[in-house]
């Protein structure tokens, strides 16, 4: 008897099973495979956790020199959420090794000869070091009370980080491999930035008087195309080269060229214009104009000059 009313409550329960709207049973299937909205920005809020999510993420330890990078996936849908876009720009600026060759200027004292006499003399001399600015980031993120990816890829201006995600796919897809050691930098950051660089608060990459946070309008990038550090730098190159030739196509260009050539921006931003575009052609034209008037008027004779006299009345 037992069985029988066993068997009748599989058998009732499987006719309520078709029964079922076929919505129902499908939102309830998609409730266990898909995480709430809630729950999947408090996933992203997290850099740790919003890198997991990432399909295929590549983390690259700061301190392995060897770096071996593929493109990641992506949908075209992407562009229309920004925290896609943020978590893509993250993914791009963990690949690169926060490493960089600067000058240092250091005072020794050595002896030299003169007139048959040895004096000690004090000379400066130029050596180039490698600098790990791992820590900068994290501890500038810190004071503003961030995560370093919010700090980073959050503080910069959110139509350039749309027009950062078409370039970076398109050199991903060229095979050059491009990785970003600078995004947005506050005031404080920028103060201990080292080598080429604007004033404290006049960084395009984020100063006070740009805008601050959410205004960032710069990036530095590099390729990490290669094994050694020699490979990396040759890759690096191509890559700039192909900024130059493509960039415009993005909307983003080097205004700085070989002179701080990692550092791209809008190239109809003030930055650009400024060094590169409307405004750099029309300083370059007068100051052309003004140097051949300068030797025209010193190749003229003195009596020309002068001017012609008017003729006098009779």
């Amino acid at each position: 008897m037992r069985l029988i009313s066993g068997f009748g409550f599989f058998l009732w329960c499987s006719v309520a099973v078709l029964l079922a709207p076929l919505d129902a049973i499908t939102a309830l299937a998609y409730s266990y495979a898909v995480p709430s909205s809630l729950e999947l920005k408090t996933t992203l809020a997290d850099p740790d956790a919003r890198a997991a999510i990432a399909d295929p993420v590549i983390k690259v330890p700061l301190a392995e020199p060897e770096v071996n990078v593929s493109p990641l996936e992506a949908s075209d849908e992407c562009v229309l959420s920004e925290g896609c876009i943020d978590q893509y720009l993250w993914s791009v600026y963990q690949r690169a090794p926060k490493v960089d060759t600067i000058k240092v200027q250091e005072e020794i004292k050595t002896t030299v000869k003169k007139n048959g006499k040895s004096r000690t003399v004090t000379k400066t001399v130029t050596r180039f070091v490698n600098e790990d600015f791992t820590w900068k980031d994290p501890d500038a993120a810190e004071k503003a009370g961030m995560s370093v990816a919010e700090y980073v890829i959050g503080g910069m201006d959110r139509a350039f980080k749309a027009r950062l995600y078409h370039l970076f796919r398109a050199l991903d897809d060229a095979g050059l491999a491009p990785a970003m050691t600078s995004g947005f930098r506050d005031d404080y950051r920028q103060s201990i930035a080292s080598g080429n660089k604007a004033a404290i608060n006049r960084s395009y990459h984020g100063g006070s008087l740009r805008g601050g946070y959410g205004h960032g309008l710069a990036a530095d990038i590099v390729s990490v195309k290669g094994v050694t550090r020699f490979e990396r730098s040759i890759s690096s190159d191509i890559l700039w080269k192909w900024i130059d030739a493509n960039g415009k196509e993005y909307g983003i260009g080097r205004p700085y060229l070989d002179k701080d050539p990692p550092h791209i921006a809008p190239i109809d931003g003030t930055e650009y214009a400024d060094k590169r575009g409307l405004n750099a052609k029309l300083a370059e034209k007068e100051k052309g104009s003004a140097a051949t008037s300068g030797v025209a008027k010193a190749a003229k004779p003195p009596q020309a000059r002068q001017g012609r006299a008017e003729p006098k009345q009779l």
